[in-house]
């Protein structure tokens, strides 16, 4: 049953790019609707379970990693605007590559010889999905769509080191679930205040694609996903998280017709290989006992959320 949760869970989270597509909003339109409608779901499902153990320093953590998913969040949309479903949520993952690098570079964690030669490849992977300015390109405007791609790798990568600095062991994930959807919900207002493109009454069915996209991967999509794959073994954990930007690109070539030049499909399969290479065999050497494994990176962006 953990296997299929976990299957499932990566199955969900694979239409968020999908249904941020039919939504048809504003990029940070999508990112506050998407965790405000989440959020009394989850409070009435962290009521219901356990008590809450953590410290206040642990919550306000979540909260702080929340900020930086919302900011993740809204680049992420707008890479998807600019380059399509697929291509933005494979562009997402390179936060495998980038938490690995702040792990080098915060802890003192050295890559391995091998982890040095991934991520070339990954980065030609980038600039060859960028189309390099090419008539045959998919996407509105490719190299803007990598621009913004490579920041939601950035922007998750700070997301994920903020969160497991604020995880417990054997705490509920439903309680900093929530604290990081209101983190994110609080950021993407602001975020949306400022540039001023947030709408708050988006036309019909707009709403009912922004709900089905917080009940689906924010709510049931990230619960089964974080419930589930830490009960099971390391490498089937990785080849779990990385069919999510696979499915993605399928449901984005099924759904939306997204026709990948030979040169993009070949970039997604460099960052595909890269990225799977990190997650199964490690990217990290070992460390001193005093920094335990905050330097491992997830396999997959969780959406890529």
């Amino acid at each position: 049953m953990t296997r299929l949760a976990a299957a499932f869970g990566v199955f969900l989270i694979s239409f968020s790019a999908i249904f941020v597509r039919f939504a048809g909003v504003e990029p940070i339109t999508a990112a506050f609707f998407r965790c405000f409608y989440a959020l009394p779901f989850l409070f009435l499902i962290c009521r219901a379970r356990r008590p809450d153990g953590r410290s206040g320093r642990q919550r306000r953590l979540a909260q702080l990693a929340g900020a930086m998913l919302g900011a993740d969040l809204i680049v992420w949309h707008h890479s998807i605007e600019y380059i399509g479903t697929g291509l933005g949520t494979v562009l997402g993952n390179t936060q495998v590559v980038f938490v690995g690098l702040a792990a080098w570079w915060l802890h003192g964690e050295r890559p391995t010889k091998q982890a040095l030669g991934v991520v070339p490849v990954v980065f030609l992977g980038v600039v060859l999905i960028s189309g390099l300015g090419r008539s045959d390109a998919y996407g509105t405007d490719p190299i803007r769509g990598v621009i913004f791609g490579l920041l939601t790798g950035l922007s998750y990568s700070a997301f994920i080191l903020l969160l497991r600095a604020a995880s417990r062991e054997k705490t509920s994930p439903v309680g900093p679930l929530l604290d990081a959807t209101l983190g994110a919900t609080a950021s993407s207002l602001g975020l949306g205040l400022v540039l001023n493109g947030l709408d708050f009454a988006p036309h019909w069915p707009a709403h009912g694609w922004l709900l089905a996209l917080a009940l689906v991967s924010q709510v049931f999509g990230w619960l089964l996903i974080t419930e589930a794959l830490p009960r099971l073994p390391a490498l089937e954990t990785s080849v779990l998280l990385l069919l999510q930007p696979m499915l993605t690109v399928l449901w984005g070539r099924l759904l939306f017709s997204e026709l990948l030049s030979e040169m993009q499909w070949s970039g997604v399969g460099l960052i595909l290989l890269g990225i799977g290479t990190l997650s199964l065999a490690g990217g990290m050497t070992e460390r001193p006992a005093r920094h335990p494994a905050a330097g491992e990176a997830p396999s997959a962006h969780p959406e890529t959320s």
